[in-house]
């Protein structure tokens, strides 16, 4: 497979991705504006600033809106073009790389995102927003839903299925470490947390609902919503498919699958830094995390996925030409590739 056609469905199936972490993030905090009492200006700063810090964009944002309100806030999340991580630009991105790959998609999977990408540019997007904003995001939630769905009943499973996967769940790894990320400023620098408020426990339930993982949670723990559980649950369960634990051992399988190497070594430092990771989530419980800080280990944890994602870039993206002659080399290659017929297709005369 081309680098460049692999590179476009990675990075196709990580746009998808962040766009639906960015919808439940936004949807569920809005919801959870109906429980606060008291709703005065520095209030619905301490709301939604920190979930603009989980992002990662922090400064883009002070650079384009004065103050965190809410407006601002899921405008820039949502609609901004000038965000390269807001909704809308999310799923600009992943059409275009998909537009790239076009012959390795069905047809089921390019109307689906085709659809969604217009959907977001017509006034009925706007029209929705301003009449129903959890209407809204369950449209992008459903729509992703939908092409996870498709893809895994359409893609046929050789390389470019395995750096899909690897792309989602490298995406969702992070993302669910973010969400994660915007209650550690309820917790204690260090050790594990005493009793919680209720408008606490409120926030910890919206950390779970946005990942999808109340009713799971709850089958687990009840309706007891403790610190310790919710960081457990969502960073080292093996069996529910949004933990980070879970996404990474499914980020290891999918580089293995497309090296060959079997689980117990590796060929290349994504592999390593993969399986590392694992080893350390599968070994690791609650009071480890607590111990070091909450926030210093998700820093961490996402220093870590973050190299991964570079080392794969390393191991199957970047390919550096030595001479003029090895560039025009590889050129010559890919174009004969690309012009290549398929199996049972005649040739062009």
């Amino acid at each position: 497979m081309l680098s460049r056609v692999a590179n476009s469905l990675y990075w196709m199936s990580r746009y998808i991705e962040r766009a639906d972490n960015t919808a439940r993030l936004v949807d569920v905090n809005l919801q959870l504006l109906l429980d606060i009492r008291r709703l005065d200006d520095q209030t619905l700063a301490d709301h939604w600033l920190p979930i603009v810090q989980s992002s990662g964009d922090d400064e883009l944002f002070r650079t384009l809106h004065t103050a965190a309100t809410g407006d601002s806030v899921t405008e820039f999340l949502v609609f901004e073009t000038a965000n390269p991580n807001s909704i809308v630009s999310s799923i600009g991105q992943a059409r275009e790389n998909a537009r790239m790959v076009r012959d390795q998609l069905t047809v089921e999977f390019w109307e689906e995102l085709n659809r969604l990408y217009l959907f977001l540019h017509s006034p009925r997007a706007r029209a929705t927003w301003r009449s129903s904003p959890h209407e809204f995001f369950l449209e992008i939630k459903n729509s992703s839903l939908l092409l996870h769905g498709l893809a895994t009943a359409t893609v046929i499973r050789n390389e470019g299925w395995n750096f899909m996967q690897a792309g989602c769940y490298l995406e969702r790894a992070d993302k669910t470490s973010r969400l994660l990320d915007v209650r550690h400023t309820s917790l204690p620098a260090r050790g594990v947390p005493a009793l919680i408020s209720q408008e606490d426990a409120l926030g910890w339930s919206a950390v779970l609902r946005s990942s999808s993982a109340w009713d799971a949670y709850k089958a687990r723990h009840g309706a007891e919503v403790q610190p310790a559980y919710v960081v457990d649950f969502l960073l080292l369960s093996d069996n529910f498919p949004r933990s980070v634990r879970f996404c990474v051992c499914a980020l290891d399988a999918a580089l293995r699958r497309i090296s060959g190497t079997a689980g117990d070594r590796f060929s290349n430092d994504a592999e390593k830094l993969a399986g590392r990771l694992l080893a350390d989530l599968s070994f690791s419980s609650p009071e480890d995390i607590f111990a070091l800080g909450l926030h210093a280990y998700i820093d961490q944890l996402q220093g870590r996925v973050n190299a991964i994602g570079d080392a794969l870039f390393q191991a199957y993206i970047y390919q550096p030409f030595h001479t003029l002659e090895d560039y025009q080399l590889r050129q010559q290659e890919e174009q004969q590739q690309q012009a290549a017929p398929t199996a049972g297709q005649p040739a062009l005369a």
